[in-house]
């Protein structure tokens, strides 16, 4: 926690540079770019958790090279036993199936075809992760910004400890997502359209984009990305019907650090308020659409930060997505909540020490928000021009 902190607020000291410089050398952007690697290694030495969800993805790649669907296979059911290795005994949940979508399970396939370990995911991980990275890299020099922004992703602590460190599928739809952005960017609108389509097919979150790209792709590619996101369904369909796995079940039962969801979740369903939530990203993202007409990334940022707002769940990896778009001043309230959350973890530290997992403690909330909000309202206050009165000679 006190690493993690302190990493946290070296990292805003950064961005602060990184904003006001207008460019730094090329070395700066080489040795700051290692500099990130060498941390991430020593990271992917580090096992993940004994349930951290790595091992799940684990068991979900590994049934399907068996021949099974891991949307209908249970992982704790006693006629499943066998199926499993050492790896897969301790994940998390096993009274559930699989709620990841089927793009994240083509990839769970792809890599175990390879090896199936926790490590060989992790690097895949870490691999789409530098991935970004080269693409971000385009993006800065297709819009004629400076390089050295590409450090606001790389250095972010929440990279290194939840990609490299305990590996979440998150990094993957963000990686598609920076590729349709760098589409959008070169104008290829069918890789674009393609792009969040399979970004989509491996978090659900990035559908609240669709309206950013209202006009920006053409119907014809709208519809080739539909038809590929429905042939990655196919592989998993049971007796006709849409694969959904445990996602029904997220949504009904699971809570963490959802403070909007909280605070309605006693007066309306929880089918409702997710729905909410996804209206309130697709809302967002209209009114980007209309307000900011020329196409920009960090467009891409706001979005899917208003609907993990009011998610049920807000884990710290969620918000792997949002990283890639975090390059301008416009989204520095999004940088610091990726910072602010680190606070978050208390509840893994407090379960390390024995306490059953349960809510967050409410000042772990209070400050993990509040200085979101401090922040907002100290940039609300800088933007308020001054009265004319105020700046006359002699006024006191």
């Amino acid at each position: 926690m006190v690493s993690l902190t302190l990493a946290g607020i070296a990292y805003l000291l950064a961005i602060r540079e990184f904003f006001a410089r207008p460019r730094f050398s090329r070395l700066v952007v080489v040795m700051g770019l290692v500099l990130a690697a060498v941390w991430h290694i020593e990271f992917l030495r580090v096992p993940p958790g004994a349930d951290d969800d790595i091992h799940r993805y684990v068991w979900d790649g590994r049934l399907q090279r068996l021949g099974y669907n891991p949307y209908i296979v249970v992982p704790s059911d006693p006629a499943a036993q066998g199926l499993h290795i050492p790896e897969t005994r301790s994940l998390n949940n096993p009274d559930l199936a699989s709620p990841y979508p089927p793009g994240a399970q083509l990839f769970f396939r792809a890599v175990t075809a390879i090896q199936e370990s926790t490590l060989a995911l992790k690097v895949a991980f870490v691999v789409c992760e530098f991935a970004i990275v080269f693409v971000l890299l385009d993006i800065l020099r297709c819009t004629r910004q400076a390089a050295h922004l590409v450090l606001a992703f790389a250095w972010n602590p929440l990279l290194a400890i939840e990609v490299a460190g305990s590996g979440h599928i998150d990094i993957v739809g963000a990686l598609l997502l920076t590729v349709s952005a760098a589409a959008l960017v070169r104008r290829w609108r069918a890789t674009a359209a393609v792009g969040l389509g399979l970004a989509i097919a491996v978090k659900l979150l990035p559908v609240v984009l669709l309206p950013l790209y209202w006009r920006r792709v053409r119907i014809r590619d709208a519809a080739l990305a539909a038809a590929v996101v429905g042939l990655l369904y196919v592989p998993f369909l049971n007796h006709g019907r849409i694969p959904i796995g445990s996602l029904g079940t997220y949504v009904q039962s699971f809570r963490f650090n959802g403070p909007v969801f909280a605070a309605l979740d006693q007066v309306a369903p929880p089918q409702l308020l997710a729905g909410l939530a996804v209206l309130v990203g697709l809302l967002t993202a209209t009114w980007l659409r209309r307000a900011a007409p020329e196409w920009s990334p960090d467009l891409f940022a706001w979005p899917m930060a208003a609907s993990l707002l009011c998610a049920p769940v807000v884990f710290p990896w969620y918000l792997l997505g949002l990283l890639p778009f975090l390059m301008s001043a416009s989204t520095l309230l999004i940088l610091i909540w990726t910072v602010s959350i680190i606070l978050t973890y208390i509840q893994w530290h407090l379960r390390a020490l024995g306490r059953p997992w349960g809510s967050l403690p409410g000042w772990v909330m209070l400050l993990e928000y509040g200085c979101v909000a401090i922040a907002a309202a100290i940039i609300a206050v800088r933007r308020v021009p001054q009265s004319p009165a105020l700046n006359a000679p002699g006024s006191r």
